[in-house]
């Protein structure tokens, strides 16, 4: 997926070599191992599936398998630099919980998702159908997400938690966007942090 590797460099570009990361909801550890060989990171992938844990060890990623729903109680406050999701938030039921012990357990959180906002799945949804597209690939019977939100939900959300937005990039396929991400981007990611000032 073409996305996806530029969804890499992105996050790449903000995390310094040699950090601590733990990569949630990794699937087959693609993302860690491409840290792994580009910023000589100390990782764990995180994944509930077998087949992706599996996949993780053939591809040579440190993996623990857990059920993101129940949390991360096993890791210590701020023990890793940055905690990845690249394109699961949108699966989780606990949205807050997870976003939240994401900034307990690491200095920064990285997140992904697609954005349902985006013009061509307004015109899907326009046309009387649910919208299929590169980055929400399944039909509506068949889907692993259980969250549809927007660019403009997701900072509401953190505006209301106390989650500091350090930087934002929005994308249609490989090309950012500035102007009106909400209407014409089809994937953002964050780079997130506590916001002190709200005391968290």
């Amino acid at each position: 997926m073409s996305f996806q590797r530029y969804d890499y460099d992105v996050i790449s570009n903000w995390i310094e070599p040699g950090e601590r990361i733990l990569d949630l909801g990794c699937g087959d550890g693609s993302l860690l191992r491409y840290l792994q060989d580009r910023r000589q990171v100390r990782g764990y992938g995180v994944e509930k599936s077998p087949e992706g844990v599996l996949a993780c060890a053939r591809n040579g990623v440190n993996v623990i398998q857990i059920d993101l729903e129940q949390g991360l109680a096993g890791f210590d406050d701020g023990f890793f630099d940055h905690v990845i999701m690249s394109l699961s938030l949108q699966a989780m039921r606990n949205t807050q919980g997870i976003l939240k012990e994401m900034l307990r357990v690491g200095h920064e959180a990285v997140v992904s998702f697609p954005n349902f906002a985006y013009w061509r799945h307004r015109q899907a949804i326009l046309n009387g159908r649910m919208p299929v597209s590169k980055n929400l690939p399944y039909q509506w019977y068949d889907t692993p997400n259980v969250r549809f939100f927007t660019i403009a939900d997701f900072e509401t959300l953190c505006e209301q938690e106390g989650i500091a937005i350090r930087e934002r990039l929005a994308f249609d396929e490989d090309k950012v966007i500035v102007e009106e991400p909400n209407f014409l981007a089809s994937v953002a990611l964050y780079r997130l942090g506590r916001n002190d000032a709200a005391g968290g």
